[in-house]
């Protein structure tokens, strides 16, 4: 049976040089009665306690904020920038916060269900490269880049592992701490010492970030060309883009407007022709999740490894819950990429 929420929603001040937290807790009737006073119309208070019960006030007013007012204030220096305001715009409804939800939801499934299909493609890819130069591929220095072998230096100057050393630490604590039987089989037969396409079963899709980072160039160019993506460059930087989608879908957090910290590059229209709405010139500014999403469409059906994602995405998106303050713009998709060939229609790659 879940209990009362705890929430706090008081004043904040200063105690000895530093912000002291210090709001009430209300209740969850009084947190609807704020949302309220805030502007927020609720037809149903019952089913909003239900919701408040199940996801809580912060995770709700998450998917509220792109409904609340701002203003253009000066700055000391005189410059003006944009101040939200805890008022929420005039027709603002609970379910429109329901809705974003349950929309996120159901993106962040199909996001997961994706990046699974590519994680395991990219596992299988690079032990099976790497194997063919050495079982024990992953040990061998010769298989990296400089950058990647040499040893590092910390803040205080003192000399420390080499990238590709703590990797293979890491590495070795997984190892240690699995359970599977094949994995036991390796650590009881062969001295603990795995090859590359035994391994990479245990690694997750950020340790195969890192380590195809550090890889030779040639080597990384051949993954690189096995998934339809023309240079390291560009597989390294999505590889990253991937892991973190995949990292926020995992944890239940927010996916459907957020800017991305780790955001793909965007190729040259004529390296990938079916990415080169990206780069046109009304195409937003700042990385929104579209531009993951259209990555791993363009990955996934370029080497057919799931030909029906980009439609089933497609059509979710088409069912995003739009109203006169939030649109699909919110996710990073400009007018009619949604009928680019990317989403809609297969060709030979």
């Amino acid at each position: 049976m879940i209990g009362p929420l705890a929430l706090r929603l008081g004043p904040i001040f200063l105690s000895g040089g530093r912000m002291e937290y210090l709001k009430p807790w209300l209740p969850v009737h009084d947190q609807i009665e704020r949302l309220v006073s805030r502007g927020v119309e609720i037809d149903d208070k019952q089913k909003t306690a239900a919701l408040l019960h199940e996801i809580g006030y912060y995770r709700l007013t998450g998917y509220l904020y792109p409904f609340r007012e701002s203003e253009d204030r000066l700055d000391e220096t005189g410059r003006t920038h944009v101040q939200v305001l805890n008022r929420y715009r005039p027709g603002t409804r609970i379910m429109d916060a329901a809705h974003l939800l349950d929309f996120d939801r159901r993106l962040r499934m199909l996001v997961l269900e994706g990046v699974e299909r590519l994680e395991v493609a990219i596992r299988t890819q690079i032990g099976h490269t790497l194997g063919r130069h050495h079982a024990f591929a992953h040990e061998e220095p010769t298989m990296f880049v400089s950058a990647f072998i040499a040893p590092t230096t910390d803040a205080n100057g003192a000399v420390t592992a080499s990238q590709h050393g703590q990797w293979l630490s890491r590495i070795k604590s997984r190892q240690d701490s699995s359970d599977e039987a094949f994995v036991a089989h390796f650590r009881a037969k062969y001295d603990d010492r795995m090859p590359i396409w035994a391994l990479t079963e245990i690694l997750e899709l950020g340790h195969l970030s890192r380590l195809y980072t550090g890889l030779r160039n040639d080597v990384a160019t051949e993954v690189a060309h096995s998934f339809c993506v023309p240079t390291k460059r560009l597989m390294a930087s999505w590889l990253a883009t991937l892991n973190y989608v995949r990292n926020i879908a995992a944890h239940h957090a927010r996916l459907f407007n957020r800017k991305l910290v780790t955001a793909p590059k965007r190729p040259r229209p004529a390296e990938v022709p079916l990415l080169a709405h990206l780069s046109e010139s009304e195409a937003p500014k700042q990385f929104g999740v579209y531009s993951a999403l259209a990555v791993m469409a363009y990955i996934l059906r370029s080497t057919h490894i799931d030909e029906e994602w980009p439609g089933r995405v497609r059509s979710l998106l088409r069912a995003f819950p739009s109203t006169e303050h939030i649109d699909l713009g919110s996710m990073g998709v400009g007018r009619g990429w949604l009928e680019q060939e990317l989403w809609s229609g297969l060709e030979k790659l």
